[in-house]
């Protein structure tokens, strides 16, 4: 790669650490309700405490705060599934899309409420504009705004004393709704949209083509099957095509939010690699911002509410220990020439480019913003994608898989990227304190038995679900059936599908033909287990902190904002990843790399 591809690489981050403190402090004030905005606009936000008859200072117990988040969540996939099931009969569907299958809908709904965003189908062959506002728009706010809300709750946990309640659901859904996505959403739609993202009710434009081309089509009967010949070959027709259908629709509303709530459903198949959402340098750069963007802030967040910045500075240095080696990582294995290429082939192309993998990569973006992409996307939770995963080499594809393998918490989603962060630390602090003899304390709270039984179910459940739905899918025929290519890159195709389900993220070897009743139902399970499986016992870790006395630190407490303390929880982190995916990942990735190698 080359010296301005890692230039680039240098200016994101830099932007992005100069935009954590302000944006943290921001969010702080809006959580505690100190924030000046939060005062201008109050008598919205007490309006709608009163239309929906909801008490602000009613606050909730961990078991009352989790019951209400899953009724919520249950009725948003109600919602989803029935907006797909119903579109053909409902307004705002010009294109006249007829109702999504029952599988397709399930898988869906379930992706969306869950912040995974999985996508089987192609948006905007498959969804009316007012599936995709009312449903999937809607769900983008709402599944990124009980992530906060779980995180929220969990602060508390750490920062309250003997109290039997860790807030509202309610409050902390819509102060985050209210005051942290919707403004911030607002604003790069508005910029997006200025950049070329389409926001548009009319419906799809046919253009002529200035060359026009001819395809083969497969032959149907009247019934739409296909027509084979006497060797049971498909028959295919020529067909000239002159015209080419182009998708409107409002794109710019959505593409602002599922980047910023680490959403990542696309409103085009394609997703971030059409150039009806993401046209130009300028709109790249903003969106992969925008994905890291408030994960990284509520690292500050966190810090400021707790009472000590630099617990917060800790947590984020953990992160980027992490993230950023693998980001440089991913950069130079797609910056390599291919060794399968013939030796006359690569001196051509290192004549006449820096080298790289460009398979699968958008010309206008290049191999330095196509791997900074893969890289955020998969730490994030987020699941978009400007480039195909499948596509890139096998030490390039590795580390994205990986990045979600290790949970996803660096950064992770919005709200469950810190969480399941201070998870780790939990379990950081418990190995510090088996070391040394001591009772482990965290935030001047004693971390017992019950802490510990809910942090393993946190770190346990995702590679559970993640490797036991890729054993199912590797050992039936429905399963393999949906791979696109043999060997150790089918199984990768496979092995990254749940791993992405589980860990909530939604990107994918799109080699993987997963819109099939078999991964429709499947996948959603997984993602619908990994998600909820791991925020009650998130909410009950919060619900036992809160109900402790704060001990005072002594000469034996581990400081947990020194850099022992970022190592070793980067060291959890990576080893939890390592023992857990490592044998699977011998059999996929690691093993094409040394077929990539051997060339």
């Amino acid at each position: 790669m080359t010296a301005t591809g890692w230039l680039q690489l240098a200016i994101y981050l830099i932007v992005l650490l100069l935009l954590v403190k302000p944006l943290g402090l921001y969010m702080a004030g809006v959580f505690d309700g100190s924030g000046a905005v939060t005062r201008w606009f109050g008598p919205v936000e007490r309006g709608l405490y009163r239309l929906c008859r909801i008490d602000p200072d009613a606050s909730m117990s961990w078991k009352q705060y989790a019951l209400t988040m899953l009724a919520f969540n249950a009725f948003g996939a109600l919602a989803v599934y029935a907006l797909q099931r119903l579109q053909a009969s409902l307004p705002w569907n010009p294109q006249q899309m007829s109702a999504v299958t029952a599988d397709s809908s399930f898988n869906t709904a379930v992706s969306f409420i869950t912040n995974t965003n999985w996508q089987g189908y192609g948006g905007e062959s498959t969804m009316s504009y007012l599936t995709q506002m009312l449903g999937l728009g809607v769900q983008n706010f709402l599944s990124a705004a009980t992530g906060i809300a779980v995180l929220v709750a969990m602060i508390r946990g750490f920062a309250l004393k003997q109290a039997r309640q860790i807030g509202s659901f309610w409050v902390d859904l819509t102060r985050t709704t209210l005051y942290i996505l919707l403004p911030l959403s607002l604003v790069l739609a508005v910029v997006l949209a200025g950049q070329g993202v389409v926001q548009s009710f009319k419906p799809y434009q046919t253009a002529a083509l200035i060359n026009p081309i001819m395809v083969d089509e497969p032959v149907t009967d009247v019934a739409g099957n296909p027509v084979k010949d006497a060797q049971g070959n498909a028959e295919t027709k020529s067909v000239r095509v002159d015209t080419q259908t182009i998708p409107l629709g409002p794109a710019a509303s959505q593409i602002a939010i599922k980047q910023l709530g680490t959403n990542g459903g696309g409103f085009f198949n394609a997703n971030s690699a059409h150039p009806f959402e993401n046209p130009t340098p300028l709109s790249n750069f903003l969106e992969v911002l925008a994905i890291l963007l408030i994960p990284a802030a509520l690292c500050y967040s966190f810090g400021r509410m707790v009472g000590d910045t630099r617990q917060g500075w800790a947590v984020l240095a953990a992160m980027l220990l992490l993230w950023v080696p693998l980001l440089g990582l991913t950069a130079w294995a797609e910056g390599r020439a291919n060794p399968a290429y013939p030796a006359a082939v690569a001196q051509t192309q290192s004549a006449q480019q820096s080298g790289g993998n460009m398979e699968g990569k958008e010309t206008r973006f290049g191999v330095a913003n196509s791997a900074l992409w893969a890289a955020a996307t998969t730490a994030a939770s987020n699941g978009s994608v400007n480039a195909m995963h499948d596509s890139f080499t096998p030490m390039g594809g590795l580390i994205p898989m990986w990045l979600i393998q290790l949970g996803e918490v660096t950064f992770g989603g919005v709200g469950s990227g810190l969480y399941g962060m201070l998870v780790f630390a939990i379990i950081a602090v418990f190995i510090a304190g088996l070391m040394v003899g001591r009772t482990p304390e965290y935030l001047g709270k004693k971390l017992e038995s019950f802490e510990m039984k809910m942090a393993s179910l946190v770190i346990l459940i995702p590679p559970f679900f993640a490797l036991v739905g890729t054993a199912i899918a590797v050992s039936t025929a429905a399963g393999r059936a949906g791979t696109a290519n043999p060997g150790a890159h089918g199984f990768s195709e496979i092995l990254y599908a749940f791993s992405s389900a589980a860990g909530n993220n939604g990107s994918a070897f799109a080699g993987l033909s997963a819109n099939t009743p078999f991964y429709n139902t499947l996948l959603g399970v997984v993602m619908w287990v990994s998600r909820y499986w791991l925020i009650v016992p998130v909410l009950a870790i919060a619900g036992s902190l809160a109900a402790k006395k704060h001990v005072p630190a002594s000469a034996g407490t581990l400081g947990t904002h020194t850099p022992l303390f970022v190592v070793l929880l980067a060291a959890t982190v990576l080893i939890v990843g390592a023992l857990a995916f490592f044998p699977a990942l011998a059999l996929g990735p690691i093993v094409e790399e040394l077929q990539f190698l051997g060339h």
